[in-house]
Protein backbone atom coordinates (compact mmCIF):
# COMPACT_ATOMS: atom_id res chain seq x y z
CA UNK A 1 0.00 0.00 0.00
CA UNK A 2 1.89 3.46 -1.06
CA UNK A 3 1.87 5.85 1.67
CA UNK A 4 0.61 9.32 0.81
CA UNK A 5 3.20 12.08 1.45
CA UNK A 6 1.74 15.20 -0.30
CA UNK A 7 -2.07 15.65 -1.01
CA UNK A 8 -3.63 18.39 -3.89
CA UNK A 9 -7.25 19.49 -3.08
CA UNK A 10 -8.66 21.54 -6.31
CA UNK A 11 -11.10 24.12 -4.90
CA UNK A 12 -10.95 26.32 -1.66
CA UNK A 13 -14.62 26.25 -0.83
CA UNK A 14 -16.90 25.57 2.27
CA UNK A 15 -15.53 21.59 2.00
CA UNK A 16 -11.93 21.66 0.65
CA UNK A 17 -10.53 24.51 2.81
CA UNK A 18 -11.65 23.63 6.05
CA UNK A 19 -11.15 19.85 5.36
CA UNK A 20 -7.71 19.53 4.35
CA UNK A 21 -6.46 22.45 6.51
CA UNK A 22 -7.61 19.96 9.71
CA UNK A 23 -5.21 17.29 7.18
CA UNK A 24 -2.51 19.23 7.48
CA UNK A 25 -2.87 20.09 11.54
CA UNK A 26 -3.49 16.37 12.30
CA UNK A 27 -1.03 15.00 9.56
CA UNK A 28 2.00 17.45 10.02
CA UNK A 29 4.34 14.12 7.78
CA UNK A 30 1.94 15.55 5.00
CA UNK A 31 2.36 18.31 2.76
CA UNK A 32 -1.13 19.82 1.80
CA UNK A 33 -1.66 22.49 -1.37
CA UNK A 34 -5.05 23.73 -1.49
CA UNK A 35 -5.91 25.16 -5.45
CA UNK A 36 -7.85 27.48 -6.54
CA UNK A 37 -8.66 29.49 -10.03
CA UNK A 38 -9.90 31.92 -8.20
CA UNK A 39 -7.26 34.19 -7.07
CA UNK A 40 -9.19 36.63 -4.57
CA UNK A 41 -10.23 33.30 -2.69
CA UNK A 42 -6.62 32.15 -2.50
CA UNK A 43 -5.24 35.67 -1.43
CA UNK A 44 -7.90 35.48 1.24
CA UNK A 45 -6.76 32.25 2.64
CA UNK A 46 -3.04 33.46 2.75
CA UNK A 47 -4.04 37.09 4.05
CA UNK A 48 -1.63 38.04 6.82
CA UNK A 49 -3.95 39.31 8.81
CA UNK A 50 -6.46 35.99 8.48
CA UNK A 51 -9.23 37.62 6.62
CA UNK A 52 -10.27 33.59 5.24
CA UNK A 53 -12.77 34.05 2.66
CA UNK A 54 -15.11 32.00 5.11
CA UNK A 55 -16.51 32.15 8.62
CA UNK A 56 -16.45 29.01 10.52
CA UNK A 57 -15.37 29.40 14.19
CA UNK A 58 -12.18 27.55 15.06
CA UNK A 59 -11.13 27.66 11.50
CA UNK A 60 -8.87 30.39 11.86
CA UNK A 61 -6.49 28.96 14.92
CA UNK A 62 -6.46 26.05 12.36
CA UNK A 63 -4.92 27.55 9.64
CA UNK A 64 -2.47 29.60 11.87
CA UNK A 65 -1.14 26.37 13.15
CA UNK A 66 -0.51 24.64 9.81
CA UNK A 67 -0.46 27.34 6.94
CA UNK A 68 3.36 27.62 6.10
CA UNK A 69 4.22 24.70 7.77
CA UNK A 70 2.68 21.95 5.35
CA UNK A 71 -0.33 24.00 4.46
CA UNK A 72 -0.56 25.68 1.12
CA UNK A 73 -2.83 27.51 -0.74
CA UNK A 74 -2.05 28.36 -4.66
CA UNK A 75 -3.44 29.18 -7.70
CA UNK A 76 -1.07 26.72 -9.42
CA UNK A 77 -3.33 23.88 -9.94
CA UNK A 78 -0.93 21.95 -12.76
CA UNK A 79 1.81 22.36 -10.04
CA UNK A 80 -0.91 20.79 -7.20
CA UNK A 81 -1.70 18.10 -9.52
CA UNK A 82 1.63 16.53 -10.26
CA UNK A 83 3.00 17.29 -7.28
CA UNK A 84 0.37 14.86 -5.50
CA UNK A 85 -0.35 11.10 -4.37
CA UNK A 86 -3.46 12.17 -3.48
CA UNK A 87 -5.98 14.76 -5.33
CA UNK A 88 -9.39 15.54 -3.64
CA UNK A 89 -11.85 16.99 -5.90
CA UNK A 90 -14.09 19.19 -3.85
CA UNK A 91 -15.24 21.53 -6.12
CA UNK A 92 -19.40 23.55 -6.72
CA UNK A 93 -22.21 21.12 -8.16
CA UNK A 94 -24.47 23.42 -8.31
CA UNK A 95 -28.14 22.33 -9.32
CA UNK A 96 -28.62 22.82 -13.04
CA UNK A 97 -30.19 25.89 -14.17
CA UNK A 98 -30.84 25.11 -17.92
CA UNK A 99 -30.87 22.12 -20.14
CA UNK A 100 -31.64 18.93 -19.34
CA UNK A 101 -32.82 18.36 -15.73
CA UNK A 102 -32.70 22.07 -15.13
CA UNK A 103 -33.91 22.71 -11.11
CA UNK A 104 -33.08 19.16 -10.28
CA UNK A 105 -30.15 17.68 -11.77
CA UNK A 106 -26.41 18.40 -10.21
CA UNK A 107 -24.09 20.82 -12.93
CA UNK A 108 -21.37 18.23 -12.85
CA UNK A 109 -19.41 20.99 -15.41
CA UNK A 110 -16.41 21.67 -12.72
CA UNK A 111 -16.10 17.62 -11.48
CA UNK A 112 -15.48 17.18 -15.37
CA UNK A 113 -12.69 20.04 -15.84
CA UNK A 114 -10.94 19.00 -12.71
CA UNK A 115 -11.04 15.35 -13.71
CA UNK A 116 -9.85 16.62 -17.41
CA UNK A 117 -7.34 19.06 -15.74
CA UNK A 118 -5.73 15.73 -13.90
CA UNK A 119 -5.96 13.50 -16.78
CA UNK A 120 -3.97 16.46 -18.75
CA UNK A 121 -1.39 17.27 -16.32
CA UNK A 122 -0.63 13.79 -14.23
CA UNK A 123 2.34 12.36 -14.96
CA UNK A 124 2.62 9.33 -12.33
CA UNK A 125 -0.09 7.40 -11.05
CA UNK A 126 -2.87 8.92 -8.31
CA UNK A 127 -5.24 8.35 -5.91
CA UNK A 128 -8.53 10.77 -6.92
CA UNK A 129 -10.88 10.93 -4.38
CA UNK A 130 -14.49 12.71 -5.21
CA UNK A 131 -15.27 15.39 -2.04
CA UNK A 132 -17.69 16.93 -4.11
CA UNK A 133 -21.25 15.89 -3.59
CA UNK A 134 -22.20 14.46 -6.63
CA UNK A 135 -24.91 11.60 -8.10
CA UNK A 136 -24.62 7.81 -8.03
CA UNK A 137 -22.26 6.76 -10.38
CA UNK A 138 -20.55 10.39 -11.06
CA UNK A 139 -17.29 8.52 -10.46
CA UNK A 140 -17.41 5.79 -13.43
CA UNK A 141 -17.99 8.88 -15.44
CA UNK A 142 -14.39 10.52 -14.25
CA UNK A 143 -13.32 6.98 -14.89
CA UNK A 144 -13.89 6.85 -18.51
CA UNK A 145 -12.57 10.92 -18.87
CA UNK A 146 -9.03 9.42 -17.05
CA UNK A 147 -8.54 6.08 -19.44
CA UNK A 148 -9.15 7.82 -21.90
CA UNK A 149 -6.75 10.77 -21.71
CA UNK A 150 -4.58 9.79 -19.09
CA UNK A 151 -0.71 9.66 -20.30
CA UNK A 152 1.69 6.36 -20.46
CA UNK A 153 2.85 6.00 -17.04
CA UNK A 154 -0.23 7.39 -15.23
CA UNK A 155 -3.24 5.38 -13.81
CA UNK A 156 -5.90 6.43 -11.31
CA UNK A 157 -8.01 4.72 -8.43
CA UNK A 158 -10.88 6.35 -7.63
CA UNK A 159 -12.55 6.90 -4.34
CA UNK A 160 -15.71 8.59 -2.94
CA UNK A 161 -15.07 10.51 0.19
CA UNK A 162 -18.40 12.38 0.78
CA UNK A 163 -18.51 15.11 3.98
CA UNK A 164 -20.85 14.90 6.41
CA UNK A 165 -19.81 18.85 7.49
CA UNK A 166 -22.59 20.82 9.28
CA UNK A 167 -21.72 24.74 8.97
CA UNK A 168 -21.16 26.36 12.02
CA UNK A 169 -19.81 23.09 13.42
CA UNK A 170 -17.79 21.89 10.85
CA UNK A 171 -14.22 21.99 12.43
CA UNK A 172 -15.57 20.41 15.61
CA UNK A 173 -17.42 17.71 12.84
CA UNK A 174 -13.45 17.31 11.61
CA UNK A 175 -11.95 16.71 14.74
CA UNK A 176 -14.24 14.24 15.94
CA UNK A 177 -16.46 12.86 12.82
CA UNK A 178 -19.83 10.82 13.60
CA UNK A 179 -18.41 8.59 10.50
CA UNK A 180 -15.58 8.94 7.84
CA UNK A 181 -17.09 6.84 4.58
CA UNK A 182 -14.93 5.90 1.84
CA UNK A 183 -15.86 3.99 -1.03
CA UNK A 184 -13.94 2.50 -3.46
CA UNK A 185 -14.19 -0.54 -6.41
CA UNK A 186 -13.87 -3.66 -4.49
CA UNK A 187 -10.89 -4.36 -7.02
CA UNK A 188 -7.47 -5.29 -5.20
CA UNK A 189 -6.37 -1.67 -6.18
CA UNK A 190 -9.31 -0.55 -4.92
CA UNK A 191 -8.70 -1.39 -2.00
CA UNK A 192 -5.46 -0.59 -1.69
CA UNK A 193 -5.94 3.01 -2.47
CA UNK A 194 -9.17 2.71 -0.06
CA UNK A 195 -6.62 2.19 2.63
CA UNK A 196 -4.10 4.42 1.72
CA UNK A 197 -7.16 7.32 2.16
CA UNK A 198 -7.52 5.26 5.67
CA UNK A 199 -4.32 5.90 6.72
CA UNK A 200 -4.10 9.21 6.22
CA UNK A 201 -7.78 9.44 8.40
CA UNK A 202 -6.45 6.76 11.18
CA UNK A 203 -3.63 9.90 12.19
CA UNK A 204 -6.65 11.22 14.18
CA UNK A 205 -10.11 9.04 13.68
CA UNK A 206 -10.49 5.71 15.39
CA UNK A 207 -9.89 2.85 13.10
CA UNK A 208 -13.96 2.08 13.97
CA UNK A 209 -15.09 5.18 12.82
CA UNK A 210 -13.53 4.50 9.38
CA UNK A 211 -16.51 3.14 7.21
CA UNK A 212 -15.58 1.29 4.33
CA UNK A 213 -18.04 0.20 1.67
CA UNK A 214 -18.51 0.09 -2.14
CA UNK A 215 -18.32 3.43 -4.54
CA UNK A 216 -21.88 3.88 -5.25
CA UNK A 217 -22.84 3.10 -1.60
CA UNK A 218 -20.99 5.99 -0.84
CA UNK A 219 -21.58 8.21 -3.69
CA UNK A 220 -25.90 8.05 -2.66
CA UNK A 221 -25.37 7.74 0.88
CA UNK A 222 -24.36 10.96 1.22
CA UNK A 223 -27.56 12.09 -0.85
CA UNK A 224 -29.59 9.88 1.87
CA UNK A 225 -27.97 11.36 4.48
CA UNK A 226 -29.25 15.27 3.98
CA UNK A 227 -32.34 14.15 2.55
CA UNK A 228 -32.95 12.11 5.61
CA UNK A 229 -31.63 15.19 7.90
CA UNK A 230 -33.97 17.45 5.65
CA UNK A 231 -37.13 15.16 5.69
CA UNK A 232 -37.17 15.30 9.37
CA UNK A 233 -37.19 19.34 9.25
CA UNK A 234 -39.99 19.43 7.26
CA UNK A 235 -41.60 16.89 9.23
CA UNK A 236 -41.63 19.17 12.28
CA UNK A 237 -42.56 21.97 9.93
CA UNK A 238 -45.34 20.59 8.70
CA UNK A 239 -46.39 20.08 12.43
CA UNK A 240 -46.01 23.74 13.49
CA UNK A 241 -48.57 24.57 10.98
CA UNK A 242 -51.05 22.08 12.77
CA UNK A 243 -50.01 23.91 16.50
CA UNK A 244 -50.37 27.09 14.95
CA UNK A 245 -53.61 26.03 14.24
CA UNK A 246 -54.52 24.26 17.31
CA UNK A 247 -53.47 26.31 19.66
CA UNK A 248 -50.40 23.46 20.24
CA UNK A 249 -46.47 24.45 21.26
CA UNK A 250 -44.32 22.78 18.45
CA UNK A 251 -41.19 23.13 21.40
CA UNK A 252 -43.39 21.23 23.64
CA UNK A 253 -44.11 18.40 21.01
CA UNK A 254 -41.00 18.35 19.44
CA UNK A 255 -39.18 17.43 23.08
CA UNK A 256 -42.16 14.86 24.02
CA UNK A 257 -41.38 12.50 20.51
CA UNK A 258 -37.80 13.56 21.00
CA UNK A 259 -37.60 11.77 24.16
CA UNK A 260 -38.73 8.32 22.02
CA UNK A 261 -35.00 6.85 21.77
CA UNK A 262 -36.34 5.45 18.45
CA UNK A 263 -36.65 9.21 16.81
CA UNK A 264 -34.36 11.27 19.48
CA UNK A 265 -34.43 14.73 19.71
CA UNK A 266 -31.87 16.35 16.92
CA UNK A 267 -33.50 17.97 13.82
CA UNK A 268 -36.74 18.72 15.00
CA UNK A 269 -36.40 22.42 15.52
CA UNK A 270 -39.11 23.90 13.95
CA UNK A 271 -37.83 27.07 12.09
CA UNK A 272 -38.93 29.42 9.06
CA UNK A 273 -37.48 26.63 6.94
CA UNK A 274 -34.02 24.96 6.04
CA UNK A 275 -31.42 26.82 3.64
CA UNK A 276 -27.48 26.11 3.11
CA UNK A 277 -25.97 24.38 0.13
CA UNK A 278 -26.73 21.08 0.51
CA UNK A 279 -30.21 20.05 1.31
CA UNK A 280 -32.40 21.45 -1.32
CA UNK A 281 -29.41 20.37 -3.81
CA UNK A 282 -29.21 16.84 -2.66
CA UNK A 283 -32.77 15.91 -2.41
CA UNK A 284 -33.57 17.66 -6.06
CA UNK A 285 -30.56 15.37 -6.75
CA UNK A 286 -32.21 12.63 -5.44
CA UNK A 287 -35.53 13.58 -7.21
CA UNK A 288 -34.27 13.47 -10.44
CA UNK A 289 -32.15 10.39 -9.92
CA UNK A 290 -35.29 8.76 -8.86
CA UNK A 291 -36.92 9.71 -12.05
CA UNK A 292 -34.30 9.02 -14.48
CA UNK A 293 -34.73 5.21 -13.04
CA UNK A 294 -38.58 5.64 -13.49
CA UNK A 295 -39.12 6.15 -9.26
CA UNK A 296 -42.18 8.32 -9.84
CA UNK A 297 -43.16 7.58 -6.54
CA UNK A 298 -39.91 7.55 -5.04
CA UNK A 299 -39.47 10.81 -6.85
CA UNK A 300 -42.58 12.38 -5.39
CA UNK A 301 -41.59 11.09 -2.36
CA UNK A 302 -38.64 13.24 -1.98
CA UNK A 303 -39.93 16.70 -4.04
CA UNK A 304 -42.29 16.73 -1.03
CA UNK A 305 -39.47 17.78 1.53
CA UNK A 306 -38.81 20.53 -0.78
CA UNK A 307 -42.31 21.55 -1.45
CA UNK A 308 -43.09 21.62 2.67
CA UNK A 309 -39.88 24.10 3.10
CA UNK A 310 -40.94 26.36 0.63
CA UNK A 311 -44.65 26.38 2.36
CA UNK A 312 -43.10 26.97 5.45
CA UNK A 313 -41.69 30.17 3.90
CA UNK A 314 -44.26 31.60 2.68
CA UNK A 315 -46.91 30.80 5.42
CA UNK A 316 -44.51 32.50 7.77
CA UNK A 317 -44.29 35.92 5.19
CA UNK A 318 -48.16 35.49 4.72
CA UNK A 319 -48.57 35.37 8.63
CA UNK A 320 -46.32 38.85 9.23
CA UNK A 321 -48.26 40.46 6.65
CA UNK A 322 -51.53 39.14 8.00
CA UNK A 323 -50.84 40.26 11.56
CA UNK A 324 -50.01 43.59 10.60
CA UNK A 325 -53.53 44.43 9.86
CA UNK A 326 -53.24 43.35 6.17
CA UNK A 327 -50.67 45.02 4.83
CA UNK A 328 -46.40 46.19 5.33
CA UNK A 329 -46.53 48.57 2.09
CA UNK A 330 -44.85 51.36 3.14
CA UNK A 331 -43.83 49.97 6.79
CA UNK A 332 -40.53 49.17 7.93
CA UNK A 333 -39.72 45.79 8.38
CA UNK A 334 -36.53 44.53 10.73
CA UNK A 335 -35.01 41.78 9.60
CA UNK A 336 -32.78 40.11 11.90
CA UNK A 337 -30.29 37.47 10.50
CA UNK A 338 -29.17 36.78 6.72
CA UNK A 339 -27.29 33.42 6.71
CA UNK A 340 -29.06 30.56 6.66
CA UNK A 341 -28.37 29.29 9.98
CA UNK A 342 -26.36 30.81 12.73
CA UNK A 343 -22.47 30.50 13.03
CA UNK A 344 -21.92 30.89 9.23
CA UNK A 345 -21.65 33.48 6.69
CA UNK A 346 -23.09 31.45 4.26
CA UNK A 347 -26.35 32.61 2.80
CA UNK A 348 -27.16 30.00 -0.27
CA UNK A 349 -30.46 28.71 -0.26
CA UNK A 350 -31.41 31.40 3.22
CA UNK A 351 -35.10 31.65 4.38
CA UNK A 352 -34.30 35.32 4.84
CA UNK A 353 -33.54 35.80 1.16
CA UNK A 354 -37.13 34.55 0.31
CA UNK A 355 -39.05 36.61 3.44
CA UNK A 356 -37.00 39.75 2.53
CA UNK A 357 -38.16 39.32 -1.59
CA UNK A 358 -42.40 38.40 -0.33
CA UNK A 359 -41.73 41.79 1.60
CA UNK A 360 -40.03 43.58 -1.43
CA UNK A 361 -43.09 42.51 -3.23
CA UNK A 362 -45.63 44.27 -0.47
CA UNK A 363 -43.83 47.01 -1.04
CA UNK A 364 -41.91 47.20 2.86
CA UNK A 365 -39.14 49.18 3.45
CA UNK A 366 -36.56 46.51 5.11
CA UNK A 367 -33.72 47.00 7.50
CA UNK A 368 -30.90 44.02 7.65
CA UNK A 369 -28.57 43.07 9.73
CA UNK A 370 -26.38 39.78 10.54
CA UNK A 371 -23.26 39.84 12.08
CA UNK A 372 -20.90 37.64 9.00
CA UNK A 373 -22.36 38.38 6.27
CA UNK A 374 -21.12 41.04 4.03
CA UNK A 375 -23.22 43.37 2.44
CA UNK A 376 -22.03 42.83 -1.04
CA UNK A 377 -23.22 38.91 -0.75
CA UNK A 378 -26.45 40.61 0.77
CA UNK A 379 -27.22 42.58 -2.58
CA UNK A 380 -26.22 39.63 -4.69
CA UNK A 381 -28.40 37.18 -3.39
CA UNK A 382 -31.30 39.82 -3.20
CA UNK A 383 -30.45 40.59 -7.15
CA UNK A 384 -30.56 37.44 -7.56
CA UNK A 385 -34.01 36.53 -6.46
CA UNK A 386 -35.54 39.11 -7.87
CA UNK A 387 -34.39 39.45 -11.10
CA UNK A 388 -36.25 41.91 -12.83
CA UNK A 389 -36.24 44.68 -10.46
CA UNK A 390 -33.41 46.78 -10.87
CA UNK A 391 -30.13 46.98 -7.56
CA UNK A 392 -30.91 50.41 -7.72
CA UNK A 393 -34.77 49.97 -7.20
CA UNK A 394 -33.95 46.99 -4.59
CA UNK A 395 -31.50 49.54 -2.96
CA UNK A 396 -34.11 51.72 -2.21
CA UNK A 397 -36.36 49.18 -0.64
CA UNK A 398 -33.89 47.73 1.37
CA UNK A 399 -31.05 48.92 3.94
CA UNK A 400 -28.32 47.36 5.44
CA UNK A 401 -27.33 47.81 9.11
CA UNK A 402 -24.24 47.72 11.16
CA UNK A 403 -26.02 46.29 14.27
CA UNK A 404 -29.73 44.94 15.58
CA UNK A 405 -30.37 48.14 16.71
CA UNK A 406 -29.68 50.55 14.22
CA UNK A 407 -31.87 47.84 11.81
CA UNK A 408 -34.86 47.79 14.43
CA UNK A 409 -35.29 52.04 14.53
CA UNK A 410 -38.82 53.61 13.65
CA UNK A 411 -39.72 49.69 12.44
CA UNK A 412 -42.91 48.45 13.02
CA UNK A 413 -42.05 44.76 13.23
CA UNK A 414 -38.99 42.49 13.81
CA UNK A 415 -38.75 38.92 12.35
CA UNK A 416 -35.91 37.03 13.41
CA UNK A 417 -34.48 34.86 10.54
CA UNK A 418 -31.24 33.32 11.87
CA UNK A 419 -30.62 32.15 15.86
CA UNK A 420 -27.61 34.00 16.40
CA UNK A 421 -27.00 33.86 19.88
CA UNK A 422 -26.33 37.72 20.31
CA UNK A 423 -29.97 38.15 19.37
CA UNK A 424 -31.45 36.18 22.99
CA UNK A 425 -29.48 39.38 24.71
CA UNK A 426 -30.44 42.28 22.58
CA UNK A 427 -31.44 44.80 24.66
CA UNK A 428 -35.37 44.51 23.93
CA UNK A 429 -35.93 47.64 26.24
CA UNK A 430 -33.99 49.80 24.06
CA UNK A 431 -35.33 48.23 20.89
CA UNK A 432 -39.11 48.61 21.84
CA UNK A 433 -38.30 52.53 22.52
CA UNK A 434 -37.11 52.58 19.37
CA UNK A 435 -39.72 50.98 17.21
CA UNK A 436 -43.17 52.75 16.63
CA UNK A 437 -46.07 51.23 18.23
CA UNK A 438 -47.63 48.67 18.34
CA UNK A 439 -44.71 47.01 18.13
CA UNK A 440 -44.53 43.21 16.73
CA UNK A 441 -41.96 40.44 17.07
CA UNK A 442 -42.46 37.73 14.41
CA UNK A 443 -39.58 34.75 16.39
CA UNK A 444 -39.27 32.45 13.17
CA UNK A 445 -36.18 30.47 15.23
CA UNK A 446 -37.72 29.41 18.53
CA UNK A 447 -35.37 32.09 19.83
CA UNK A 448 -36.72 34.69 22.08
CA UNK A 449 -38.74 34.69 25.49
CA UNK A 450 -41.99 35.61 24.53
CA UNK A 451 -43.38 36.60 27.53
CA UNK A 452 -40.68 38.68 28.92
CA UNK A 453 -41.21 40.46 25.51
CA UNK A 454 -44.79 40.75 25.95
CA UNK A 455 -44.13 42.27 29.40
CA UNK A 456 -42.11 44.94 27.66
CA UNK A 457 -45.19 45.67 25.34
CA UNK A 458 -44.24 43.63 21.92
CA UNK A 459 -46.91 42.16 20.22
CA UNK A 460 -45.10 38.29 19.58
CA UNK A 461 -45.57 35.72 16.78
CA UNK A 462 -43.10 32.42 17.52
CA UNK A 463 -43.42 30.42 14.56
CA UNK A 464 -45.42 27.18 15.86
CA UNK A 465 -47.23 28.57 18.40
CA UNK A 466 -51.09 28.71 18.28
CA UNK A 467 -52.69 31.40 20.35
CA UNK A 468 -55.43 29.64 21.73
CA UNK A 469 -55.57 28.86 25.33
Amino acid sequence: MPRVKQICCIGAGYVGGPTCAVIALKCPHIRVTIVDLNQARIDAWNSPDFNLPIYEPGLEDVVRQARGRNLFFSTDVDKGIRDADLIFVSVNTPTKKSGVGAGFAADLNYVELATRRIAATATSSKIVVEKSTVPCRTAESMRTILDANSKPNARFDILSNPEFLAEGTAIDDLFAPDRVLIGSLQTQEGKEACAALSEVYQNWVPKERILTVGLWSSELSKLAANAMLAQRISSVNALSAICEATGANIAEVAHSIGQDSRIGPKFLRASVGFGGSCFQKDILNLVYLSESLNLKEVAEYWKQVVTMNEYQKRRFSKRVVDTLFNTITGKRIAVLGFAFKADTGDTRESAAITLIRDFQQERALVNIYDPQVESNQIWADLNEASPDVPLETIQRQVSICSSALEACKNAEAVVIATEWAEFKTIDWQAVYASMNKPAFVFDGRLLVDADRLRSIGFKVTVIGRGERL
